[in-house]
């Protein structure tokens, strides 16, 4: 953990993410070595996928994922979906979830359970993220914020938060900025362990949604950004 990390975060945090990842550590390793081995069979290129984030206090930092898409997928269409969310009051709703042709096999259900962030237990390990608190935001999302907004990243970043837990896909943005900022503003041990313990519903819920959804081409949500 970086030296300055240690003074803002409260010792309980780092205490809570510690004693989580050694406990959960016998079922979450050999689940992602099953994993790395599934994305391995199923599609050339890297099991894991590196991309710089943004994280505590605008801090960038490298965050680990399991690769679910194509190593030549296109993000340019992304990243217009994100800009378009940011100026508007839809849901965030994800480009994949009616499908995506840039999805490899197995990727759709990695990705609608959240184990596609399971790597990040290690961003964890190294004090760059926290298990509970904001998403990371990508460099150029970060550039299109407010100062207001950029009060979210007065938390440390974390693989599930109240937002997650609070509607995630039914929210705009707007009002997913004003959960993480209420969260890091009244951060606590109680506030965690509830967000932790509601999470598993909520990745069920996910999931369900996910397979129940027809799977139409990723073109239709691209439509409304390139019409």
């Amino acid at each position: 953990m970086h030296g300055g990390l240690r003074e803002a975060l409260p010792t309980w945090k780092r205490l809570l993410d510690l004693v989580v990842l050694t406990v959960t550590l016998p079922l979450t390793l050999p689940l992602a070595l099953l994993i790395a081995a599934c994305i391995k069979l199923k599609s050339p290129g890297p099991v894991i996928f590196r991309q710089e984030r943004i994280g505590f206090h605008g801090r960038p930092f490298l965050l680990l994922k399991f690769r679910t898409m194509q190593v030549s997928a296109d993000t340019a269409g992304h990243q217009a979906y994100l800009r378009q969310l940011q100026d508007s009051d839809a849901p965030m709703t994800k480009l994949d979830e009616r499908g995506d042709a840039r999805v490899i096999p197995c990727g759709r259900l990695l990705r609608a359970s959240g184990l596609d962030e399971l790597p990040q237990l290690l961003n964890v390990w190294r004090g760059e993220m926290s298990l509970v608190g904001p998403r990371p935001c990508l460099p150029y999302e970060y550039d299109g914020y407010t100062a207001h907004q950029k009060h979210r990243f007065d938390a440390l970043p974390g693989l599930t938060g109240l937002w997650q837990v609070s509607g995630k896909n039914r929210t705009t943005f707007h009002q997913m900025i004003q959960l993480d900022i209420h969260y890091s503003r009244h951060k606590s041990l109680w506030l965690d362990l509830g967000i932790i313990v509601r999470t598993p519903w909520v990745l069920v819920s996910q999931v369900l949604t996910s397979r129940l959804a027809p799977r139409d081409s990723v073109l239709r949500p691209l439509e409304k950004v390139n019409p």
